[in-house]
């Protein structure tokens, strides 16, 4: 639970990012520290996020939460697969 509880006080600042591409563009180019998948996003984009995140040394947490909670959590009325926060 000690993720969600860091993930919420990310979503408290402005330095976390959503989506799945905003994402992969931003770990691509090594600007993120951490990122979030929620316990149900596809496979192929949690191998995609390990791999890249493993090249520019970015933690990946697998959250215990489906998307649709986590867009809750967010303060979105939409579901989200993927949350970034920024270096």
């Amino acid at each position: 639970m000690e993720a969600i509880a860091e993930l919420r006080k990310h979503v408290q600042g402005s330095k976390f990012i959503i989506g799945t591409s905003e994402v992969m563009k931003l770990l691509k180019h090594n600007k993120l520290a951490k990122i979030f998948v929620a316990s149900n996003s596809p496979a192929s984009i949690k191998e995609d996020l390990k791999h890249y995140g493993t090249m520019s040394d970015c933690e990946i947490v697998e959250l215990q939460i489906p998307n649709d909670e986590l867009g809750v959590m967010c303060k979105k009325p939409f579901s989200i697969s993927v949350v970034g926060v920024l270096r």
